[in-house]
């Protein structure tokens, strides 16, 4: 299989993402979709695609089968066929996404990151199916180097081609350990909370443009 564009990716993992996370509207129109690519939350980086640009990326996709056309809708809709193409399990199609959307993590981050995707019984669990990743013929993922000061190494996803080594984020004269786990870990929940929120709005928004035979913007 060929490198993907980084807008490629994007996608990909937001059509693994929201099949888990809102089903109810999955397989994802176009609208949707480029909304899941360009969200604020649970992006890194944020980007702002365009609909010819995500439509483009879908085309991509579709070439490689990662992609393809729901039947019998009367919008086009687009699912993911991730897992049976690269014939990987749900936890690491889980794992690939999260890297995908959020960039380069540590193993306890993507446990908690996946938690609407795939609930990993604990950090070596996770652990566990990124090594698998990491040892196939054709590597998917890479554990980075560890950052000074950084307790854990991060891992990368490795579908867009090679990645350097992140460089250390500078800080303040506070080192990562100076920030307690627990307030991370309350964050990061409130922010999921929230993202879980506003996509059920936007799910019961499109039911009701559908039954209303509305136009969606």
């Amino acid at each position: 299989m060929r490198i993907l564009t980084p807008l490629e990716a994007r996608v990909l993992g937001v059509l693994v993402e929201k099949r888990a996370t809102v089903p109810d509207t999955y397989p994802l129109s176009l609208n949707a979709l480029v909304a899941g690519c360009n969200q604020k939350t649970a992006r890194a980086p944020v980007i702002e695609a365009t609909e010819a640009e995500v439509l483009s990326a879908v085309d991509g996709l579709k070439s490689l089968s990662l992609a393809f056309e729901g039947s019998g809708a009367r919008v086009v809709r687009y699912e993911h066929n991730l897992g049976r193409v690269l014939g990987l399990p749900g936890q690491s199609v889980a794992l690939l996404a999260v890297l995908m959307l959020r960039g380069p993590q540590t193993a306890a981050e993507l446990r908690l990151n996946c938690e609407r995707l795939h609930r990993f019984a604990d950090i070596s669990s996770v652990e566990g199916f990124l090594d698998e990743l990491a040892g196939k013929d054709a590597p998917l993922v890479l554990r980075l180097a560890r950052a000074p000061g950084a307790r854990e190494s991060r891992w990368a996803h490795l579908l867009c081609g090679e990645v350097a080594d992140a460089a250390p984020v500078a800080s303040g004269g506070m080192g990562e350990s100076a920030v307690a786990i627990g307030e991370l870990a309350a964050l990061k929940a409130e922010v999921s909370r929230q993202s879980d929120r506003i996509e059920r709005l936007q799910a019961t928004v499109d039911r009701l443009v559908a039954e209303l035979g509305l136009a969606a913007d």
